[in-house]
């Protein structure tokens, strides 16, 4: 009799790979497995590579935002005050807020404030040097307070379009030239503290806080403009030629002034070093060549650069360069050229180049009309 059951229809070899595959498959997937303490552990070093890493990103992002902020907001008030001479209304204003009248058809602001309301526009109170206590911002009253002793005007603060606050001072000698294109008419026009974050924190002087021509100090508080004790000495004030800095000397200015100011000999054309020199209050209040190296330890954060003459490469630090041309009046490259008091002879003088990666002690002509006077308290 025949049997009708039906054969299955896996053969058993057949049956026997399946079982082998389901088995094997069973044993990747727990190979493959992370236990719970091997997940906190890698949780736990995610954690800490991340508290390390994070604030140095967010501090260079909030540097980098601040940074451009303050070059577009710089180049649309310089954009405003190009405009203002070309169409002559640059100069001839009594008074502050007579400027800022005619500024606000050049580029928006929203809010004006006398000199008895600052802090209605502006910050109450300003952090100028590291570790001392904030400035009282209603002080603020006049030229004076924001280092221009020579222009008898007012302060006016206000408030521009894209959230930037500012004291302004105008310059009543203003002048101006319509048919020239490489006027600096915001230099030459006006002092400005401005804040690009507005009211919000940390309104610290080289954080949030900058300002173009000479606004070195606030209300007659003075300070050194880097750390003094990283550097060594401190250094006061530091000037761009011209557009609010310091300007030349002539033959016979230096010739009726070299006493005074320590120095031997002039030149007998325009004397960039000797009116740089003026600026500080004579030689004795210009850096040293062993100053010079120190500062340039500092800006290329590196303990090998020596004296003489040689050239050291080295990576200048932007960041830090940075914060050094912020108190400049003028100065907006990276690279930059300081003078010493050292004087060679009625053409030249010494002084140090801070270039993008190297720097070099050297002699150069006293007419040369780019180098900063840095000031200091020797």
């Amino acid at each position: 009799m025949k049997n009708n059951t039906k054969e299955a229809s896996v053969k058993p070899n057949q049956r026997n790979h399946a079982t082998h595959f389901t088995h094997s498959t069973h044993f990747l997937t727990r190979a493959n497995a992370f236990t719970l303490a091997e997940t906190l552990i890698t949780l736990a070093i995610i954690g800490v590579v991340a508290a390390i890493t994070i604030p140095s990103l967010v501090k260079n992002y909030n540097e980098h935002a601040w940074l451009t902020a303050k070059d577009v907001f710089e180049k649309r008030l310089e954009v405003a005050t190009r405009q203002m001479n070309t169409e002559e209304k640059l100069a001839g204003y009594s008074s502050t807020m007579d400027f800022v009248n005619e500024l606000k058809k050049y580029i928006k602001i929203t809010r004006v404030c006398d000199n008895n309301n600052i802090t209605k526009c502006f910050n109450k109170e300003v952090i100028w040097n590291e570790g001392e206590d904030p400035i009282d911002m209603s002080t603020i009253k006049n030229a004076a307070s924001l280092g221009q002793d020579d222009w008898d005007t007012d302060t006016v603060a206000v408030q521009f379009a894209n959230g930037v606050n500012a004291i302004i001072a105008y310059n009543p000698n203003t002048t101006q030239e319509p048919f020239n294109n490489t006027f600096a008419a915001t230099a030459a026009s006006m002092a400005i503290l401005y804040d690009v974050s507005g009211n919000k924190n940390p309104n610290m002087n080289g954080k949030d806080i900058a300002h173009n021509t000479n606004v070195t100090q606030l209300a007659g508080v003075t300070g050194c403009l880097l750390p003094e004790e990283e550097l060594g000495f401190c250094i006061s004030q530091i000037l761009g030629p011209q557009n609010g800095g310091y300007g030349p000397l002539t033959k016979e200015q230096c010739e009726e002034q070299k006493g005074d100011l320590e120095i031997s000999e002039c030149f007998y054309d325009d004397d960039y070093w000797a009116g740089a020199v003026k600026a500080c209050g004579g030689t004795k209040n210009m850096p040293t060549e062993s100053q010079l190296i120190d500062l340039a330890k500092y800006v290329y954060n590196t303990d090998s650069i020596n004296g003489g003459t040689s050239v050291t490469y080295a990576t200048l630090d932007t960041e830090k360069a940075a914060q050094f041309l912020s108190a400049s009046p003028g100065s907006s490259s990276g690279c930059f050229y300081v003078w010493s008091g050292e004087e060679r002879s009625s053409n030249g003088a010494y002084g140090r180049d801070f270039r993008s990666i190297l720097t070099r002690w050297l002699n150069d002509g006293r007419n040369y009309s780019y180098k900063l006077a840095v000031c200091v308290d020797n």
